[in-house]
């Protein structure tokens, strides 16, 4: 059977931008036998046009100058791989206005502009195909559109960034502390010099927002979710987790209800150490999605890195050339942001068991004001750890889990508790998450 060419233009030669030009260039054969097509590099666009990099383009590939790739009409896909939002956002619309389909890697832009960007590929008869801006080289968004397009997802358990996975299972395995397993996170290269997005959660924040519009058909923003990073975890809670059966993970979870309510939200989170998410350790992402007809399902592998990430943006592009994308994205009809918006629970409604960890003067009748301010919130108490031994000016630690309490009752009640003069320091809260597996 006849190869058929598919010129290329690719915007970004970063790091992602280096893997796929490799894979192209060096695994086209390869592609060729499997797909039928024959992927031409046609243009390469970067600002820095003069630093080395770990690929070897053709000469006169590499250009400035975005027209080159914008004013070839041969050039049927575009490749957005330079990250951001604004100047992202304006090539991406440049592209689908000039009639081109687009590939992308980039969360942000599409957590943030993903209604603007879709509505003009629309209106333009072109597509977007995002695989790679959600997990890495985990296909979880063709999972979702595809694989398991016969099932009602109704919930979604994500460890989706690599470099919090790191460094919690550094600060669980090593007994390091935060600040350890950070600067060794940044040695390895699982973390970049300012890794703010990804330690405040907002990196797995912009994923959930993907990746819970398509599974649930919902036009959702990033300001629907709840946040919160890992910056103040202890190793001291990592470790009272552990003796009680937890392990803690920054998890990303979306749910829905029969009355189409959802809730989203990112957070650190204890799970039971014989959950599979549990087991997921070091730079891994691992997404375990709740089907209907499938029960759980759990897609696991390296969330991010060169290669990983190329392979899934050039799976794209053969799932553009092939019409796949132009189908699946044809059928990518969300509910409109009128209607979805009153839909996602806030999170004060919501119910969760509690982890909190208190340091307490050594006093008798403490543990009665405790028991009192809980009682008043309506809190239960399932569990008390508390060590023999005193530390910094006749303190203990006392750790407590609840039952399940509504998040409104428990934020009271953490304030109460930091009131009296018993309490030495301010409660620490971390929320116990069942992960279901069906």
């Amino acid at each position: 059977m006849a190869e058929r060419q598919v010129k290329i233009g690719l915007v970004g030669l970063g790091t992602v931008g280096c893997g796929v030009a490799k894979l192209i260039l060096e695994e086209g054969d390869r592609i060729a036998a499997k797909s039928g097509l024959r992927l031409e590099l046609a243009c390469v666009v970067d600002k820095d046009t003069k630093s080395s990099r770990p690929v070897k383009l053709p000469k006169g590939l590499l250009t400035d100058d975005i027209n080159k790739l914008l004013k070839d009409d041969s050039i049927q896909i575009g490749v957005e791989l330079i990250g951001g939002t604004d100047a992202a956002r304006t090539i991406q619309l440049k592209m689908l206005e000039t009639g081109k389909d687009v590939v992308t890697a980039n969360k942000a832009l599409l957590a943030e502009h993903s209604n603007e960007l879709f509505n003009v590929a629309h209106r333009h008869n072109r597509c977007i195909a995002f695989e790679a801006s959600c997990g890495g080289g985990i296909p979880v968004i063709s999972s979702i559109r595809t694989g398991l397009a016969a099932n009602n997802i109704t919930q979604i358990y994500g460890i989706v960034n690599g470099t919090c996975n790191y460094i919690l299972s550094n600060m669980t395995s090593k007994g390091e502390d935060f600040s350890e397993a950070l600067a060794q996170a940044q040695k390895n290269g699982y973390a970049e010099a300012d890794p703010t997005l990804d330690i405040n959660g907002l990196d797995s924040a912009h994923k959930l927002t993907i990746l819970a519009s398509i599974a649930f058909g919902y036009e959702i923003r990033l300001e629907d979710i709840f946040v919160e990073g890992i910056e103040e975890i202890s190793k001291d809670d990592i470790r009272y987790g552990g003796e009680m059966g937890y392990i803690l993970k920054l998890l990303a979870i979306a749910q829905k209800e029969q009355d189409d309510h959802i809730s989203l939200r990112v957070h650190p989170s204890f799970i039971p150490e014989q959950n599979r998410l549990a087991r997921v350790d070091g730079p891994f992402n691992a997404v375990s999605l709740l089907g209907t007809a499938t029960g759980q399902v759990m897609l696991y592998g390296r969330g991010a890195g060169m290669m990983p990430t190329a392979s899934a943006v050039v799976s794209d592009i053969i799932d553009v050339a092939l019409g796949n994308s132009t189908n699946t994205f044809g059928h990518l009809l969300l509910k409109p942001r009128d209607k979805t918006k009153s839909l996602i629970e806030k999170i004060d409604n919501l119910q969760s068991r509690f982890y909190i960890r208190l340091m307490v003067k050594d006093q008798p009748g403490v543990f009665a004001q405790i028991g009192n301010i809980l009682a008043e919130n309506s809190i239960s108490i399932s569990g008390i750890l508390q060590h023999e031994g005193k530390g910094p000016e006749n303190t203990v630690p006392v750790v407590i889990t609840t039952h399940p309490a509504r998040q409104s009752n428990v934020t009271t009640m953490l304030d109460g508790l930091d009131k009296i003069d018993t309490v030495c320091s301010k409660p620490v809260c971390i929320r116990i998450v069942n992960v279901p597996e069906i």
